[in-house]
């Protein structure tokens, strides 16, 4: 089993295709199914399900995955680790909830842009279970997460403090008559949306409705047209608040309060483009700014 075998696996795995595969590695079709086929026969057993769909992970693949995510993870922190400079260069990914990306990173990312422009910055946004498996299969450095981290696997820094209120509609003046439209919300894996759920269930809304949205935007937008409303910290609410497009609404002391942490892996090589951006945000707060 070689590495190369590995990584085209992985692709097809992710892709669920082998058209979309080998697109993405630029390979030619032929190539990848050999390479598939090759790895099933040495392997003795059929790692994917083929259907007119595409192709569906069999139990075999699915146990193969979590080791070649481990690997070729691994493969590319030796890889980082052995071309390392000392000045901060290459790609550095990012990831982040997309609060935080919204209003706390902008600035810290042109501060850290200006300072390190050999570093080749992305950003990749998303609730905090995705975000979490992405570090976890070396696709992130590191990310940003809305809520304390405790997976073995993973380190942690503070980041940002964040206190949690309601938004709704600036017609909407007391907080029982909001709690009682619909709840504006991103998809499963969002911790406000579960802390939402939770002050719901103890207000005595046992199913609230659930409208899903893919943007803070969209939210912002669905709120201030008197669609819902929204759990957000403050930091988001505040200006569309003095804007007057939406109101906020305290929630109890107990729920209030958040906190953003830093995730890496516990076993990955810090570059130096990495631990350049953890000193500027948790040495320098340039993002506080």
């Amino acid at each position: 089993m070689e590495s190369g075998d590995l990584r085209i696996f992985q692709m097809v795995a992710r892709e669920g295709s082998i058209t979309k595969a080998a697109s993405r590695l630029g390979y030619v079709q032929s190539n990848v199914t050999a390479r598939i086929q090759q790895l099933e026969s040495e392997l003795g057993t059929v790692l994917f399900f083929r259907h007119n769909r595409g192709m569906t992970l069999s139990s075999s693949g699915i146990t193969l995955l979590a080791y070649a995510d481990k690997i070729v993870g691994m493969l590319d922190e030796a890889t980082k680790a052995l071309t390392s400079t000392s000045e901060p260069s290459g790609p550095l990914m990012i990831g982040s909830t997309q609060t935080a990306a919204a209003v706390r990173l902008p600035k810290l990312f042109a501060a850290y842009y200006e300072q390190y422009p050999n570093v080749l910055l992305s950003l990749t946004t998303g609730h905090t279970q995705f975000l979490m498996e992405k570090v976890l299969h070396y696709e992130l450095d590191g990310a940003f997460i809305g809520c304390e981290c405790e997976h073995p696997e993973l380190q942690s820094i503070p980041a940002f403090d964040e206190e949690l209120v309601i938004a709704s509609a600036t017609a909407i003046t007391d907080l029982d008559e909001a709690l009682a439209r619909p709840s504006l919300v991103y998809g499963h894996g969002c911790t406000y949306r579960a802390v939402l759920e939770r002050f719901l269930h103890t207000r005595g809304f046992i199913s609230p409705v659930i409208m899903e949205f893919g943007t803070i935007e969209a939210i912002i937008g669905g709120v201030s047209a008197g669609l819902g409303i929204s759990l957000l910290p403050r930091t988001v609410t505040s200006r569309p608040e003095t804007e007057g497009i939406i109101r906020t609404h305290e929630i109890p002391d107990s729920l209030r309060h958040m906190k953003t942490e830093f995730i890496m892996r516990k076993d990955s090589f810090i570059s130096n483009a990495l631990r350049a951006f953890i000193e500027m945000r948790f040495d320098n707060k340039a993002a506080d700014t």
